[in-house]
């Protein structure tokens, strides 16, 4: 079992310890590369399988118990989060091998794309604060490296805001947990659920605006925003794709961990205050969106309105609710990603991400039409598709709290999100091409394809098969809601009971 908890992290970062030394062996490289990822997305599927079976998977590093040591902890979501980097992560090696140029690949893409996974993988399994940071930490080296391959100007300045941000965050991430520490003598998450309910009102409460901040960067959350559209457009597409479907959630990850185990004490005020972002969050990125008039840009902003979805579910504090957040941030992961490999082979055809210097797609390439359709209309909210049913949720857990505004800024915005979808749709593959562009003669790669197809039909049976996806939201959101299972699994029995015993079972 210690093997199998472990591994998600482990295996990607010795393929990226290999890819290093193979630096240079590109035919080599690339093979690995992709073999490892599907490795890494079997390792995934067999740790959700057992999660399932044998319920919430703990591993104690060094020989020492929780609170001393190290835990990993694999609850249902974690596991499905790893499930879904696994999935991505295939996703997208396949994709690169036609979408990359041999530069980049040797200029270190290849290890850093495994450090980037391990990463990601390492945020969702581990059970303390500060080892939270430390793959924080990995992500923005890994990250960087990635977004600024090439070198190019606009690359740079998206690089350096990115940078900037993500610094600040982690700035206040650390001081976050030096406080927490000074306040509570731990940080394993488990005896922070414990002993946080015993730290002094004010001090908690300025904890959790801490802790807010620094996750709300990381998410891409109002007004901490700014970054994302300024960088997220600018590296190659599939790493693009891997950015916009994989990053931020990691930050809306953080996000429900810490305020349904730990920052709780004060509901009224710490998720009142993430119903107000998440709505304007919802506003401000859509609107972003439609002034926009580029590929990627678009698709950039509405990471940013779609992460308020998330946090809307988040900020109702029901099992409906943190149930419909991760159905949707799992939804949104695999239509956005697709969306931006979508983008990445209509400029193949035209040579432009540029609505004005795209056209007649539609016409030319039947099938791509189709799978931008899937992936637009799912994230438009269209039924069947996912989108639909992950809005229907988190709206439905709306109504049983009554949150009646917010529920009508999220019907809204979602009016604005079929109004881009369909901006790129008249311009890129309704409309003819313009005067002075000829779409390149021949289908694109089938590796470009081929991850576009595979992502779409999850897409599709997310929405017309939704019910065993609903059921697995559904767990997430009642252990979300009562942690007890998460506190047992780490601390014990004894532990457990005390954590009952003051009101941590919600």
């Amino acid at each position: 079992m210690s093997a199998l908890l472990v591994a998600p992290v482990v295996w990607p970062l010795a393929t990226a310890a290999i890819l290093v030394l193979l630096q240079g062996r590109l035919p080599i490289q690339r093979t690995l590369s992709t073999a490892s990822a599907a490795v890494q997305l079997a390792l995934a599927a067999v740790l959700l399988a057992r999660v399932a079976t044998q319920g919430i998977l703990v591993v104690q590093f060094g020989g020492w118990d929780a609170p001393f040591g190290i835990s990993f902890v694999a609850d249902h979501l974690s596991a499905v989060m790893v499930l879904v980097n696994g999935i991505m992560g295939t996703a997208v090696a396949v994709y690169a091998l036609r979408d990359l140029d041999a530069d980049r690949e040797r200029l270190g893409y290849h290890p850093m794309f495994h450090v980037l996974l391990a990463g990601v993988n390492g945020a969702f399994l581990t059970g303390d604060l500060f080892n939270l940071y430390v793959w924080f930490e990995l992500l923005l080296i890994a990250s960087f490296v990635l977004l600024t391959l090439g070198n190019r100007r606009e690359q740079l300045e998206g690089g350096i805001k990115y940078v900037a941000a993500n610094l600040v965050a982690s700035m206040l991430l650390l001081t976050g947990i030096g406080l927490l520490y000074g306040a509570t003598g731990t940080l394993n998450m488990a005896d922070l659920a414990l002993k946080l309910p015993l730290v002094p009102d004010g001090l908690a409460t300025t904890l959790a605006m801490i802790f807010l901040v620094a996750f709300g960067i990381k998410a891409a959350i109002f007004p901490l925003f700014f970054w994302l559209p300024a960088s997220y457009h600018t590296p190659p597409v599939a790493i693009s794709a891997l950015f916009g479907g994989m990053l931020t959630k990691v930050g809306v990850y953080a996000l429900l961990r810490g305020f349904t185990l730990l920052f709780v004490a004060d509901v009224a005020l710490t998720h009142g205050l993430l119903a107000w972002i998440a709505g304007i969050t919802m506003v401000v990125g859509v609107l972003g969106a439609a002034a926009q008039t580029e590929f990627r840009k678009i698709l950039s902003f509405h990471i940013v309105s779609q992460i308020g979805y998330m946090v809307m579910g988040l900020a109702f504090f029901t099992p409906l609710g943190l149930g419909g957040a991760v159905f949707y941030m799992v939804h949104n992961i695999f239509a956005k990603a697709n969306l931006f490999l979508i983008a990445g082979i209509a400029r193949w055809y035209a040579g432009s991400f540029e609505l004005k210097k795209l056209g007649g797609l539609y016409r030319h390439r039947p099938l791509l039409a189709v799978l931008f359709v899937i992936a637009a209309f799912s994230l438009a909210g269209f039924p069947p598709l996912s989108g639909f049913w992950a809005k229907l949720v988190v709206i439905r857990a709306g109504f049983e709290v009554q949150a009646w505004p917010l529920v009508a800024v999220s019907l809204s915005v979602g009016l604005l999100t079929l109004y881009s979808m369909t901006k790129i749709w008249l311009a890129a593959f309704w409309s003819p091409a313009p005067a002075g562009v000829e779409l390149r003669a021949g289908p694109a790669p089938a590796l470009l394809y081929a991850p576009v197809v595979a992502l779409a039909l999850l897409t599709l049976a997310m929405g017309f098969a939704s019910a065993p996806f609903f059921a697995l939201a559904e767990r997430i959101g009642a252990e979300l809601t009562d942690p007890t299972g998460y506190v047992r699994a780490v601390l014990g029995e004894a532990a457990a009971a005390a954590f009952v015993a003051q009101g941590g079972a919600r």
